[in-house]
């Protein structure tokens, strides 16, 4: 059997492969591509991103029904299931599917669909009758739920963050164990349905890599709304019963609740892979080691998104795809992958770039903070949308955006803004900028003034 031979070959259609394929289509190299799904999209598209996202926002239309003067006054009652709030993300996954489609069919990129296994370090096996060489190979093949020995997935009240969004029912309680990324979003999600949720943490906060002052304003936000969090929690085992699940957890506390949702951890799509062929080690959650050209230890083989670990952003991953492409290509200019900003669907949302006041301060930079507080924003208060604050990091003495950190409504949007000047080069990333720029009144964007005036005035 002669296989079919490509420049570049990229295993997996999400963020990260999109990237990759079409950075080297761009460049009129040979590329093709391998989905094990019968769709394109990767997790990101299909079980992950957009679905919880648009879940989200019915959620949060739902909200503002709800608390609408008029639909209070006709006594009218809104309390949909899950499956019913999801009914419109079917549509979003089909047009993302198609536009991506599209993308590969336009830069005639082929499309193979199965399960890649290695057959060499060139040579991947698709199917006994299709096998494909590449030069290059890049592997995006993402992330699943981590689920642990002991845990019955298949039991009708026990899910991760794949199976969630099936939900038909909408219970009246739920434990959420774990309370990262995704635990903490769904635990905003389940809870702005009224629904009581124990958010069980093995940590001692809430989402350690952000600035301190943020996770104490997610934190109150979430017990002011009604969430139970548990620091520094461990499971001892889980039992599911016909009504409800048991967590036992190894401080000697029970927790009983309709439905339990595991989101504690995600293991690397490598098991398939066949890595060994290829002397290519995952660690124990199967995620991949690169070095800073996103190189496996064979060097060209390489591997980018949620399979690598950290960020584990759909945003990161399609720049690490560009980035591990631009690299094979020869070329070796910064694609700006330091700095990433994060943004997280809580209730208000998280949103931050650069350094936090805990990593400055472990560093000894003589640095000075700028707050604005929603509540105050003329904006904010048109909408009634006042709970948050923008929060800016900056030099003393140069006055250099050091860390934008942002918490509330469409923080994930508003942080671009601050993105935008960090990475502006000398003296045009400095404080001045928000100070002597003209922001249209009244808008969110205005908190970046407020904010930096703030900050200067704490100067003198």
């Amino acid at each position: 059997m002669q296989p079919n031979h490509f420049e570049i070959v990229v295993i997996g259609t999400g963020p990260g492969g999109e990237g990759a394929a079409m950075q080297a289509a761009k460049a009129d190299k040979k590329t093709a591509v391998i989905e094990a799904y019968k769709e394109i999209g990767g997790g990101c598209t299909h079980w992950g991103t957009i679905p919880s996202k648009a879940l989200r926002f019915s959620i949060y239309s739902m909200m503002e029904a709800m608390n609408n003067t008029i639909v209070r006054d006709m006594g009218i009652h809104i309390n949909p299931t899950v499956a019913q709030l999801r009914a419109s993300s079917r549509s979003i996954i089909n047009k993302q599917v198609e536009m991506r489609q599209r993308f590969y069919e336009r830069n005639n990129v082929p499309v193979f669909h199965g399960c890649a296994k290695f057959i060499d370090e060139h040579t991947l096996e698709i199917d006994p009758e299709t096998h494909i060489r590449g030069d290059n190979i890049i592997i995006a093949t993402g992330s699943r739920p981590f689920r642990p020995a002991g845990v019955d997935f298949s039991h009708p009240r026990i899910f991760d963050s794949d199976t969630i969004l099936d939900l038909k029912i909408k219970p009246q309680s739920i434990t959420i164990y774990g309370a990262g990324v995704i635990g903490c979003e769904y635990a905003s999600m389940f809870r702005n349905l009224g629904i009581k949720v124990n958010l069980i943490n093995t940590r001692a906060k809430l989402l350690e890599f952000l600035d301190d002052e943020i996770i104490d304003a997610l934190s109150y936000q979430m017990r002011d709304s009604g969430v139970i969090i548990r620091h520094n929690e461990s499971f001892s085992k889980i039992e599911p019963q016909e009504d409800g699940v048991v967590l036992y957890l190894e401080s000697g506390k029970q927790v009983k609740t309709d439905i339990l949702l595991w989101a504690n951890g995600r293991s690397g799509n490598t098991d398939m892979l066949l890595l060994d062929r290829v002397g290519i080690t995952p660690d124990s959650r199967g995620l991949l080691k690169v070095n800073q050209s996103f190189q496996t230890s064979c060097s060209h083989i390489y591997a980018v998104g949620d399979v690598i670990g950290f960020p584990s952003l759909a945003s990161a991953a399609y720049m690490q795809g560009r980035a591990a492409t631009r690299h094979i290509l020869g070329a070796q200019e910064d694609l700006h992958l330091t700095d990433i900003p994060n943004g997280i669907y809580t209730s208000p949302e998280i949103s931050s770039i650069g350094k936090t006041e805990r990593e400055l301060t472990a560093d000894k930079v003589p640095y000075e903070v700028g707050h604005s507080q929603f509540k105050s924003l003329a904006r904010a208060q048109i909408t009634g949308r006042a709970i948050g604050m923008l929060k800016i990091l900056f030099h003393r003495e140069t006055l250099e955006i050091l860390g934008v950190h942002c918490f509330g409504p469409n923080a994930s949007e508003i942080i671009h803004i601050g993105q935008a000047i960090m990475k502006q080069p000398a003296p045009n990333n400095t404080l001045e900028y928000f100070i002597d720029t003209t922001f249209n009144y009244p808008t969110m964007a205005e908190a970046y003034r407020v904010a930096a005036l703030n900050g200067y005035n704490r100067l003198f």
